[in-house]
Parts: C-alpha cells; sequence; structure tokens
C-alpha cells in the first residue's frame, strides 16, 4: 500500500505539471471532482490572469482536485499533459488549446476513456465527433469587428499594418477576419505574427516599420504585442498614438495604462477572469447536468476617454 501510495503521488504531479497543482489521489479527496487543467502558457498579461483566475476559482474549497500543466506554447506539451489527465483517470479535463487544428487522435483518446472535456478561451478545429461538452471564452471575431468599426468610423483612410498573433490560433484567426472584414482588405498594407508577445511585437514592428514607411495604423491582436511595438515606435524617433494609431485588443492594465497615457488609442476587451463560470461548467458537466454548448465571456472597449482611476482599479 505504502509503494501503491508513492507511485499515485508521482504520477499525479505529471512531467509537464508546473507543481501548482493540488494531485491527491481519489481515495482521499472525498467528493472533490478531478480536474486536468492544460494552460497553453504564460505569453502574455492576459494569459498570466486568466490563469490566476483558474488557480483562484478551482480549488478544494470549491470542490475541485487540480493538476495545472502549463504548455508552454507548444502544442507537443499539451498533448503530453492530456494524455497524462487520462493516464491519472481525472473526471473532467479543461484545457485552452494552443492552436486550432492538430487535436484529432488525442481528443478521441480521451473520448474514448469517457472523459468529458470543457473547453477553455481557444476553440478546435477537429474531425471527432462531439469533442467537448462545453466551451467558454470571448467572441474573437466580434473583438476584431469592434476594432475594425472603430478604425472605419475615425480612421477611414488609415493605411494598416496588422500584427497578428499565434497563427493558428482561434484567436489569431478569428480577430483577422472580423477586423479584415470590417476595414476592407485594401486597406491592409502589410501583416506579420507577434506571436502574442511583447518581445517578439516590438521585432515584428521594427521590421514592419522599414517595409512599410507609410504606415500610420497599428492594429495589435493583443496588448502585449502593442507594447512591444511602442518601443520600436519611439525608437524609430516617432510618436505612438499620434505618428501611428494603435489598436489593441485584451484591455490588460498594461494596455489600458497606455491609453490613458495616450500612446494606444482604442482598446477592445477580452476578459480573463472567467475561472468561476469554469468551476461552474465543471461542477455540471460532472454531474451529467444541461449545460449550453457555448458561453461567451461580455467584453467591454475603451478609448482615451479612459481615467487613470479605472485603470488603478482593473484586477488584471
Amino acid at each position: 500500500m505504502a509503494v501503491l501510495s508513492l507511485g499515485l503521488a508521482a504520477c499525479s504531479s505529471g512531467g509537464d505539471g508546473d507543481g501548482d497543482g493540488d494531485t491527491g489521489a481519489k481515495g482521499g479527496d472525498g467528493d472533490l471532482i478531478k480536474v486536468g487543467f492544460s494552460q497553453l502558457g504564460a505569453e502574455s498579461g492576459w494569459r498570466t490572469a486568466n490563469t490566476e483566475s483558474v488557480k483562484a476559482s478551482l480549488t478544494k474549497e470549491n470542490g475541485i482536485d487540480l493538476t495545472f500543466s502549463d504548455a508552454q506554447q507548444k502544442q507537443e506539451n499539451q498533448i503530453k499533459a492530456l494524455r497524462d489527465f487520462i493516464d491519472q483517470g481525472v473526471d473532467v479535463i479543461a484545457f485552452s488549446p494552443v492552436v486550432e487544428t492538430g487535436w484529432d487522435e488525442v481528443l478521441q483518446e480521451i473520448k474514448d476513456a469517457e472523459i468529458p472535456v470543457v473547453l477553455v478561451d481557444r476553440t478546435v478545429d477537429t474531425t471527432v465527433e462531439d469533442p467537448y461538452v462545453t466551451w467558454i471564452g470571448a467572441d474573437f471575431h466580434s473583438e476584431g469587428v469592434k476594432a475594425g468599426e472603430w478604425v472605419k468610423e475615425n480612421y477611414p483612410d488609415a493605411k494598416i499594418f496588422e500584427m497578428q498573433g499565434t497563427l493558428g490560433s482561434g484567436a489569431q484567426v478569428d480577430r483577422e477576419a472580423g477586423f479584415d472584414e470590417t476595414v476592407g482588405a485594401d486597406k491592409i498594407i502589410g501583416k506579420a505574427s507577434g506571436n502574442f508577445t511583447r518581445a517578439e511585437g516590438k521585432a515584428a514592428m521594427e521590421a514592419a516599420l522599414q517595409a512599410y514607411p507609410d504606415m500610420n495604423l497599428l492594429f495589435a491582436h493583443n496588448d502585449d504585442m502593442g507594447l512591444g511595438a511602442i518601443e520600436a515606435i519611439e525608437n524609430a524617433g516617432k510618436v505612438p498614438g499620434k505618428d501611428i494609431v494603435i489598436v489593441t485588443v485584451d484591455g490588460v492594465r498594461d494596455g489600458l495604462q497606455a491609453l490613458v497615457d495616450k500612446k494606444f488609442n482604442f482598446v477592445v476587451e477580452c476578459n480573463p477572469v472567467f475561472g468561476d463560470q469554469i468551476v461552474d461548467a465543471i461542477k455540471k458537466v460532472h454531474a451529467g447536468d444541461d449545460v449550453p454548448k457555448e458561453t461567451i465571456v461580455v467584453d467591454k472597449t475603451f478609448d482615451q476617454s479612459i481615467t487613470q482611476d479605472e485603470v488603478d482599479a482593473r484586477l488584471y
């Protein structure tokens, strides 16, 4: 029995886990729901806030025995974590997929193991029938449309450079589609991926300033890339928010601070704090209750009229 207990503890810790999850064996946790959660990474302030919300909500006090894994933005890490969850015999798997495609095999394995799946934030494109029970997240397409509508109304003749997120991710695909449809493809003079990170956003902007000297508006798929772009714009002797208008998505505190500082011009919120909704969905799914196929997290928009007090009051 002692040897068995040690083996279970080692298995539960998971090779991909970051060590923050609560990983007790089934017998010691009473009626707790064993949940394996695979986060795609920590590429941005938004993702960090989302992870904090997940960990603060999926607790033993809320009836959850959580095993958490950080995929570090690599699909192969995430697939390994999902298979580890199957081996551990979790009750529910929740994950935010790095990209949309490439999940067929592991999703079929999860289905064969009869473990229900809750998708968080991003979506999947798969041939597996009914691969997940419910999805909770933002409407990425609508976010792109909102950004495009503001640009179309305020800068109809803008020469736009679009900084994409991680190529193939649901956020990149849908935000790009919504924005491009709204402003018109002829208004976009160039595109490049900043992979949702500040460092790569800076690098992409440095290259864009050389390649597209007539550019006067940047649409970045998230705040962190836009913040990196600010550095590149200032280093080039230009004024962000004036010489180059900046529109982003997320609404993290640093992004909204850039609005107050007049370096960003418009931000579409993508609210990361919905851990309570994830817990509610997991409990209903585990109980076999009816749940909606999709739950949309409500987002706002912000312009330069935002105050410092509003920024200081943000939870993320």
